[in-house]
């Protein structure tokens, strides 16, 4: 960005670790999945359902957020015994009920959306990881960013005025996806060959 506190010196060691240690956790999540789908595809007949994979994996995240909640409300500042406070402003706030119904507009359509949209996204992602491997899923992951914060620049509904994207995102968008084009382009040698060419 253009300011320069937003620099990776600014950020500090501690936050730069913790991002990795975040992204290599979704990277052994996603290798766990694609295993699961190897091992139950010999096992089993039909292999696992998607729906099973998918709703076991929402089901412990919301687990760990539950247990999580003591720390994770201490690192959004505020107290946990006020907790109890803000879940019900949420769920007014979410049911556009009550006083918070001024600064909670679109609700609860615009939530029910994202979680359709988010469910059916994930689905998706496994569908594909099912199909193909870890690698495939994890780069249409990455090429649906650039997409996605396309979108928001757009003049959408309730999201006020539209921003525009800075040429340091612009550029990083355009490095992004021409590496996923090249990778995707690039044809991988068949085993014939492979032994062939270490024959010779």
């Amino acid at each position: 960005g253009s300011n320069p506190g937003h620099s990776l010196k600014g950020a500090g060691i501690f936050w730069s670790l913790l991002m990795i240690v975040s992204f290599l956790l979704q990277a052994a999540d996603t290798v766990l999945k694609e295993v699961i789908f190897l091992d139950a595809a010999q096992r089993l007949k039909g292999g696992v359902d998607l729906f099973v994979v998918n709703s076991y994996g929402s089901a412990f995240q919301a687990l760990f957020i539950c247990l999580l909640l003591p720390f994770l409300s201490k690192l959004w500042g505020i107290p946990f015994s006020q907790l109890p406070i803000y879940l019900r402003d949420g769920a007014a706030c979410f049911l556009n009920l009550g006083t918070l119904s001024s600064g909670c507009d679109g609700a609860p359509l615009l939530p029910l959306l994202f979680v359709l949209v988010n469910m059916g996204f994930n689905i998706s992602l496994l569908h594909l990881l099912k199909i193909s491997s870890a690698i495939v899923s994890s780069l249409a992951s990455t090429f649906s960013v650039p997409i996605s914060v396309y979108v928001f620049t757009l003049p959408l509904p309730y999201l006020g005025v539209a921003s525009s994207l800075p040429t340091g995102f612009v550029a990083g968008a355009v490095i992004l996806v021409m590496g996923l084009l090249i990778y995707s382009w690039t044809p991988t040698a068949s085993p014939s060959s492979a032994c062939s060419s270490s024959a010779n």
